[in-house]
C-alpha cells in the first residue's frame, strides 16, 4: 500500500511507523540460530544481521525507540545492542514478520533491484570496515554500518513503490548521463538521499550514522572512507573493467597509503 498523495512528505509520514520487510534469508538463518543453543550467540545473530541493511536498520530503529533515560552513548555497533536487548527480546519483538520475497512476488525487476542493492550494500560495507581497520581507526565497525545504509531508503521504496522506481531506472536507462538524483526527482518529486536523512531522524537513529548520511565534515576521514567505498562497490557492480575504477584505486591508494596496484589486488581478492 502507498501512500494517498505523493511527495516527499507523504512517504515519510507512511514510512515512519511502517513495519520494515527483510530479506527471506535472514529470517531463515536467524530461526535457525534460534533453534539451535548450541549454535545460538550474540556474534552469530550480529554476523547474520550484518548481510542484511533493513534488518540492521530494524534492530537500531527498535533499540532507539526503546532506549532507556539514562542511556548517555548511543548505540551504533550490532553486537553491543543485541547484549543490550537480549535474545529474548531480539526473537519475541523485533525480528520481522514481512518478508521481502513475499512482498514482491511476481515482481521480478523490483525484487531484482533489491538483492543487487543489498549485495551493492554488503561489498560496500566490507570494503568500509576493512579500510578503518587498516587505518586503525577505533569506530570501524559503525564506518561499516554507515556504508551498509546507504541505500537503504532505496531498497524501501524498491519493496513499496516498485512502480515509480522502474521509472526511475527507465529514465537512467534512456539517458545513461542522467544521474541517479534527476531521474528520482523527476519520477517522485524528491531525492531518495531527502527521503533517507528524514526517516534516519524521525526514527531517531544515532547521530553519527545521520552525519554520515549527511556527509557532514566531508573532509573527515571516515566520511572519505565511506564514499570511496560506495563508489568502488557501485563501479564493480558493472564489472571489473569499468571505467571509472582506476581513479577508485588512486584515491583508495591515497588514503590507505598504498601503492595502486596493491589497491587493485586487495580490493578484487577481499
Amino acid at each position: 500500500m502507498e501512500p494517498t498523495k505523493s511527495g516527499l512528505d507523504a512517504w515519510i509520514g507512511f514510512f515512519t511507523d511502517l513495519e520494515i520487510p527483510v530479506l527471506k534469508r535472514t529470517v531463515r538463518e536467524l530461526l535457525l540460530l534460534k533453534a539451535d543453543d548450541d549454535q545460538l550467540s550474540v556474534r552469530a545473530v550480529a554476523d547474520v544481521i550484518a548481510h542484511d541493511p533493513l534488518m540492521t536498520l530494524v534492530l537500531l530503529r527498535y533499540l532507539q525507540k526503546h532506549k532507556h533515560s539514562n542511556q548517555l552513548d548511543e548505540v551504533v555497533q550490532i553486537e553491543q545492542a543485541l547484549m543490550m536487548l537480549g535474545m529474548q527480546t531480539f526473537f519475541g519483538k523485533i525480528l520481522p514478520n514481512l518478508v521481502i520475497e513475499d512482498m514482491l512476488h511476481g515482481q521480478l525487476v523490483a525484487l531484482t533491484n533489491v538483492l543487487h542493492t543489498v549485495k551493492r550494500a554488503t561489498r560496500a560495507a566490507h570494503y568500509a570496515r576493512d579500510w578503518g581497520a587498516r587505518l586503525q581507526d577505533l569506530h570501524f565497525d559503525e564506518i561499516r554500518i554507515a556504508a551498509l545504509l546507504h541505500n537503504f531508503a532505496e531498497i524501501l521504496m524498491w519493496c513499496y513503490a516498485p512502480t515509480e522506481m522502474a521509472q526511475v531506472r527507465a529514465l537512467q536507462l534512456k539517458d545513461k548521463s542522467m544521474r541517479s538524483r534527476v531521474a528520482q526527482q523527476e519520477v517522485l518529486g524528491f531525492k531518495l538521499s531527502d527521503l533517507q536523512l528524514a526517516l534516519a531522524k524521525a526514527w531517531g537513529l544515532p547521530a553519527l550514522l545521520i552525519g554520515f548520511m549527511n556527509r557532514e565534515d566531508g573532509n573527515r576521514r571516515q566520511m572519505r572512507n565511506i564514499v570511496l567505498a560506495i563508489n568502488l562497490a557501485r563501479h564493480a557492480e558493472n564489472g571489473w573493467d569499468d571505467a571509472a575504477l582506476p581513479d577508485d584505486y588512486k584515491e583508495i591508494s591515497t588514503m590507505l597509503n598504498m601503492p595502486v596496484e596493491q589497491v587493485k589486488h586487495l580490493v578484487r581478492n577481499s
